[in-house]
């Protein structure tokens, strides 16, 4: 590893202390380099305060004039809630900035660099791209498509079940294995289920982790309002945001009234299949800014996701635990597919230890 993915690498550390508060903006850190040392450095804390390279800047002072500044993602060039990077780049006298990957923001994409070029700054774009690009996945879908980001997550048995035949589910992950699906809640704009988890396990959906972590907005799929009042999820909607998505004309007027006094909010959708629209709620979570959407959910709603080909990601913790039964249910229902040729395969798999199971990531071709 040369000199500048060393930096490159410090960089993208710093921008991950910002996971989880930085949505609908992206993580971005960045670290400023003289004769071989660095002397400033910072990552995006809060969406609407100071970008990385400002609080680099800051934290560098007069030793950035003819500084190298790395930065994991191109510095933004127009006024949005705060004022444009390129600004302080130019200002502080850098002479040369290491880009890690083009910002996919139409408004900044390729200006950015195209700025501090004009000014006279080098400029070298491309360095640990693959790394930046993953680090920002879900930014980049939210820029590309105006939909959320999905990430599937399902605890499975050894043998692929997520249950018993009696629908008996708590737990089939350890304590270690549980604390990381709170984890990816909190680093997540939104979690969501369907109504048949609803009914069966009564989840509250919400990040029980010590510290300051924020709630993400709980959306529940539920074609005909089926949610009952003494749902935990609808208990607490005055404490974390809730979303139930319905279809129009499917539901009571009467039961919506009693929902919303609770704190619930009811979005009317289409349907496919007689049920919610999957690719329609995905476009209005992304009207709201929602840029990455844990999907918690039964067979049924899995099943519905994949044909709609709303996931981007699969994160399985596989416990050491077999079930078996022909009657226990797996992660998809629905009508499968028919050959192996017709399977969807996925790529890029990594597998890590979380306690006594195994968490496999990987990601749809």
């Amino acid at each position: 590893m040369n000199d500048d993915q060393l930096f490159m690498q410090r960089a993208l550390q710093l921008a991950e202390l910002g996971r989880g508060k930085t949505s609908p903006n992206p993580l971005v850190g960045a670290v400023i380099v003289r004769d071989g040392r660095i002397v400033g450095d910072g990552y995006h804390h809060q969406a609407g305060t100071p970008h990385a390279e400002v609080h680099a800047l800051r934290d560098a002072g007069k030793k950035a004039g003819g500084a190298v500044m790395y930065v994991t993602l191109e510095p933004c060039c127009h006024y949005g809630r705060t004022p444009p990077c390129t600004a302080a780049i130019i200002e502080a006298g850098i002479k040369k900035v290491v880009v890690g990957t083009t910002d996919p923001n139409p408004r900044v994409s390729g200006k950015g660099i195209e700025a501090l070029k004009k000014a006279g700054i080098e400029v070298i774009a491309g360095v640990l791209e693959g790394e930046a690009r993953r680090q920002n996945e879900s930014f980049i879908k939210y820029m590309q498509c105006g939909r959320p980001f999905v990430t599937l997550k399902a605890a499975i048995s050894l043998d692929g079940k997520v249950a018993t035949g009696t629908g008996d589910s708590k737990w089939i992950s350890g304590e270690e294995a549980r604390a990381s699906v709170h984890r990816l809640r909190s680093i997540n704009d939104a979690v969501m289920t369907g109504i048949g988890t609803v009914l069966a396990d009564d989840p509250l959906l919400t990040v029980r982790l010590k510290g300051d972590f924020k709630q993400p907005l709980r959306v529940i799929a539920d074609s005909s309002l089926s949610i009952p009042e003494t749902a935990q999820i609808v208990k607490t909607a005055r404490d974390a945001p809730t979303i139930v998505a319905v279809v129009r004309g499917r539901y009571s007027a009467a039961k919506r009234v009693q929902l919303e006094r609770a704190g619930v909010e009811i979005c009317e959708l289409p349907a496919v299949q007689g049920r919610v629209d999957l690719s329609a709620l995905m476009k209005e979570l992304g009207r709201r800014e929602i840029t990455g959407l844990l999907l918690e959910g039964g067979a049924t709603l899995n099943a519905s996701a994949l044909e709609a080909g709303i996931i981007d990601k699969f994160v399985f913790f596989q416990a050491p635990l077999i079930i078996g039964g022909q009657d226990s249910p797996g992660v998809f229902g629905g009508k499968g597919r028919e050959r192996l040729s017709d399977c969807l395969r996925l790529k890029r798999a990594s597998v890590e230890e979380v306690g006594d199971d195994l968490m496999i990531t990987a990601y749809p071709e």
